[in-house]
């Protein structure tokens, strides 16, 4: 009897640590915005179906989520028109206030990161970052250039990127060593006025091709791939050199946004106008494939496992699911009208 109930005892501890990792395995989720319907709807990556849609204002183009995956950040764009984010509570599928950005209108490109959301101001030709924990935007830079959209910010937080597209140029913004925001006559022992670490900005503009709207930054973290949407090219910055060092000439006019795979051996750029995704081998700088999607595509979300990407096709309401390894598209997502800026969100 003892033997018995010492067997069963393993069996239940066994049945138990075989369950364990599979209850703390993280929840991950896609975000997918609608600009038609004004929503974002929250998918789930294996069923692709949409378990919840939450309102998030007037004309949303880019989504983020918080390092924990409980918040999501969504702009409200307008082209300048609006000047708000919208934020939602990604665990009880709810929408949250609405942050205000004042002057900073026409929010664009975002990024989550040391707990902060950035995001671009294409109104205010700026960079502004908003604290959550305080409520309030903390910290503005301009960039003096016409149609400031697409956001990169470095883990480090020493370096930032960002295209101006009607200004067909790249800007890259780098700290200086000292502390943040310390005035020179402040007695030695004095506490510097909070901010990101460092002390000033310098700011160094690339030029590039007409229309530079969408980029990526390889995974080694050396160069700036640039999508120029009406020269039909990508500039290829090197970051260390902070300059251009090679133009493809690839055939992409309408270009709206380049990831790549997490190896850096793939690019995908979406195009607006055509229904095809172009792929492109990096090590050749060549266009590999060019893969029928749809009638039109914008956003583009790579997995962080690499096993497959996520496209939206606006003109055909749904989000094309491309498989990295085969390079041919396996599903489609039904998440709601036209729609644009995704995200993957982990809790």
């Amino acid at each position: 009897m003892r033997a018995a109930r010492f067997a069963l005892s393993i069996l239940f501890a066994l049945a138990f640590a075989a369950l364990a990792p599979a209850q703390s395995a993280p929840r991950a989720s896609l975000l997918v915005l609608s600009k038609t319907d004004h929503t974002l709807a929250i998918v789930d990556p294996v069923t692709l179906q949409p378990i919840a849609r939450i309102p998030v204002g007037p004309d949303p183009h880019e989504v983020i989520a918080s390092a924990d995956g409980r918040t999501a950040y969504v702009s409200n764009y307008g082209f300048g028109a609006y000047h708000t984010l919208a934020q939602i509570d990604l665990v009880h599928h709810k929408q949250l206030p609405f942050i205000d950005l004042g002057p900073l209108r026409g929010p664009h490109g975002l990024v989550f990161t040391h707990g902060e959301v950035w995001f671009t101001a294409e109104g205010a030709k700026a960079i502004g970052r908003y604290n959550p924990a305080t409520g309030k935007v903390d910290w503005i830079m301009g960039t003096g250039q016409n149609r400031t959209h697409m956001l990169y910010v470095f883990p480090n937080l020493q370096r930032i990127l960002t295209t101006n597209v009607a200004s067909a140029s790249v800007t890259i913004l780098d700290k200086t060593s000292g502390p943040a925001g310390m005035p020179a006559h402040l007695a030695p022992g004095a506490h510097p006025m909070p901010g990101p670490p460092g002390g000033d900005w310098n700011e160094t503009i690339v030029p590039v091709g007409q229309g530079s709207e969408g980029f990526a930054v390889s995974p080694d973290g050396r160069q700036m791939w640039v999508a120029n949407a009406q020269d039909g090219t990508i500039s290829i910055l090197d970051l260390t050199a902070k300059k251009v060092i090679a133009t493809l000439d690839v055939n992409i006019r309408s270009a709206n946004r380049i990831a790549f795979t997490p190896d850096g051996k793939l690019a995908l750029v979406s195009l607006l106008g055509s229904g095809d995704l172009v792929i492109l081998d990096t090590a050749t700088r060549s266009v590999l494939k060019r893969l029928p999607i749809g009638h039109g595509s914008a956003g583009i979300l790579v997995q962080p496992d690499g096993r497959c990407a996520f496209i939206s096709c606006g003109p055909d309401n749904y989000v094309a699911v491309l498989d990295l390894k085969t390079l041919a598209v396996t599903g489609h997502i039904k998440a709601g009208g036209n729609p644009d800026g995704l995200a993957w969100a982990v809790q």
